[in-house]
């Protein structure tokens, strides 16, 4: 027999070759070989507790240890030993059967059921030879996508070009092309999808870019102005770039940006510093603490040495390289633990000399994935950067903030299109990160998909589309918290009271004036504040007579008041000719005069009135010819 194998059979294993003297087991095996010499110690802990079994009268407590013959342990080993290559299914089996054998004695309570033994023999056998079911199937779709089940949250009726969760998943914030800032509360939301609040930080500047912090406390708010703005979780400005002057030519002696900003990003391992680029060819990075100036700046420039914006930027997950995808198809990486005279990393001809629609890293940290106008998706190794992996064409792009993300584990790239003229409907595109082949593809909407966010900790994807809503994807079993807490939330209608009760003071040894009738129900005290005209808000009652400064309705304008209660002390009908009511006073002026006639009387001259005839006058006579 080879001594130098080690030989296990149940839970005790030796080696017969280094321990052949003396083998004790624990349990209920007792010992093998000669008996070892008892410390000296422990000589008087025996001897009290023999004692103690001859006053008891008790001979042993529990079951005696079996005894074994060596031979026979030394015959079951070597035959566990030559059935140790069977298949496991037959050792279980087997096994199984020998422990019940030697084990009838000791067996306490009922017996397992045999189909129970079965069915947790096929389950391990299975896990074992085939690993596990679900694994299987994840590992041919490439990737878990949680996409069982879809919210719509409206923030407008135009695009959606920047979107942004904070690290925990509690909150989101939507930017759209129509100037408004929408934070979406999860915890807060039913199932109505409604946004806590809506704003317009950039006055009449469309969002291009959101980003929470990587504390979460912050949001970076870049538009189409030349400042940065940063607000709370509340949407309250807290910080406001300055802005540069536009006649120095030299970008390194402004304090700020000088034309339109293009994108923007958090550094994750220092909370306080952000970077943003512009149209001014250059990268301002920025320190909360400071925004009066910028702490650093970087100048891009193309191959012929001319300004070169950065339309898309994102920081490495340590913090310390800044990739820029630039305006002429090119990819720079700046180190910035180094001087920022020259990029450490550089290929001119990443993409056509257009647009880059997004930058990212993988989770991992050394993969690079760029989307350009030119319609394409292209995967960089940051080790070598002069080649691509691979190139994705055919993916119409019509935002310049069009996204293409890593999925958290990095088995997937995600990325969005937007819906051409021989097409109907924008699409979520799913490939795999090593063979690049598309997984699945995921119809969103009747109109642009641009921007895409895969959070890590909800398990959750939402997509920014261009007729105005947030779609988010999730699975009800493996996604947690975020939308999932808002579509179980029924949308009630409030009801509002219509009198808000006031705290009974109970003074029952009060003055009878000042003693307050205690209400017996809230319908009782309703019913009497109802009657109450101050407590129920009655309105004023229609008047029949002017009183407190009001007109009657007889009186509609002041000329008829005036009329009606001044001038005169009868009623004045407003149908009857005024000629003949002036006429009824004739007679009486004549005979008493009391105003006019009697200032004049002395020096008025007779009156000569013209006397009318009923005559009718004669035609003009005709001149002769």
């Amino acid at each position: 027999m080879n001594t130098g194998k080690k030989i296990s059979f149940g839970k005790i294993s030796t080696n017969f070759g280094q321990n052949a003297a003396v083998v004790e087991a624990t349990g209920s095996f007792g010992t093998f070989g000669p008996p070892a010499a008892k410390p000296i110690e422990n000589l008087e802990d025996d001897t009290e507790h023999q004692q103690m079994k001859e006053v008891m009268g008790i001979v042993t407590f529990g079951k005696k240890a079996k005894s074994f013959d060596i031979k026979e342990m030394m015959a079951q080993v070597t035959k566990t030993a030559k059935e140790i290559t069977k298949p496991v299914h037959d050792e279980e089996s087997e096994s199984d059967s020998d422990e019940d054998e030697s084990e009838d004695d000791d067996l306490i309570g009922p017996p397992v059921p045999k189909s129970f033994e079965a069915s947790t023999a096929s389950t391990s056998s299975s896990k074992i030879d085939g690993h596990n079911s679900d694994s299987d199937n994840e590992t041919e779709a490439g990737m878990f996508i949680p996409c069982t089940h879809e919210a719509v949250m409206t923030h407008g009726n135009k695009a959606i070009t920047a979107l942004s969760a904070d690290p925990s998943g509690a909150r989101l914030a939507s930017g759209s092309v129509d100037y408004d800032v929408s934070f979406w509360d999860f915890a807060g939301m039913d199932s109505s999808m409604r946004s806590f609040r809506t704003l317009q930080p950039c006055d009449n500047h469309p969002i291009r870019c959101l980003q929470y912090s990587s504390t979460g406390d912050l949001l970076l708010v870049v538009s189409g102005a030349a400042q940065a703005k940063v607000l709370d979780r509340d949407g309250f400005e807290q910080l406001e770039t300055v802005k540069g002057d536009m006649y120095i030519t030299d970008q390194a002696q402004t304090k700020g940006h000088t034309a339109g900003l293009m994108a923007g990003t958090w550094n994750p391992m220092i909370r306080e510093e952000f970077v943003t680029t512009a149209a001014d060819g250059t990268a301002r990075i920025w320190n909360i603490n400071n925004s009066k100036n910028h702490a650093s700046i970087i100048k891009f420039r193309a191959q012929n040495g001319l300004k070169a914006s950065a339309t898309a930027c994102a920081y490495s997950r340590d913090g310390r390289v800044l990739a820029c995808g630039c305006s002429d198809g090119s990819i720079q990486l700046w180190d910035l633990r180094k001087s920022v005279v020259a990029p450490t990393g550089l290929n001119r001809k990443a993409h056509n000399p257009v647009e880059m629609t997004s930058i990212n890293y993988s989770h991992m940290g050394h993969l690079l994935v760029t989307r350009s106008c030119d319609d394409t998706l292209k995967v960089w190794d940051t080790r070598k950067l002069k080649e691509n992996l691979k190139v994705i064409g055919d993916l119409y792009t019509r935002y310049d903030t069009t996204d293409a993300i890593f999925s958290p584990d990095d088995k997937l790239v995600v990325t969005a299109t937007s819906v051409n003229k021989d097409e109907t409907i924008g699409r979520l595109l799913f490939y795999d990160s090593t063979s690049f082949d598309l997984v699945r593809s995921v119809d969103v909407a009747n109109a642009h998909v641009i921007k895409v966010l895969w959070h890590t900790k909800l398990n959750q994807i939402f997509t920014g589309v261009g007729n105005g809503i947030v779609k988010c994807y999730y699975d009800e079993k493996k996604s947690m918290r975020g939308v999932t807490l808002c579509t179980t939330k029924l949308h009630r209608r409030v009801k509002h009271a219509e009198i808000v009760s006031t705290q009974q003071v109970i003074t029952p040894h009060a003055l009878p004036l000042f003693r307050q009738e205690r209400r017996k129900t809230s319908r009782k005290q309703m019913e009497k504040d109802r009657l109450d005209p101050v407590k129920s808000h009655r309105p004023d009652l229609p008047i029949t007579s002017g009183q407190g400064g009001r007109l009657a309705s007889s009186g509609g304008t002041l000329s008829s008041y005036v009329i009606r209660n001044l001038g005169l002390s009868k009623r004045v009908d407003d149908d009857q000719d005024p000629r003949e009511a002036i006429l009824k006073y004739a007679k009486e002026a004549a005979e008493n005069p009391y105003w006019i006639a009697p200032a004049y009387a002395k020096t008025q001259p007779k009156t000569i009135l013209e006397s009318y005839t009923d005559e009718e006058p004669a035609a003009k006579k005709s001149k002769p010819d």
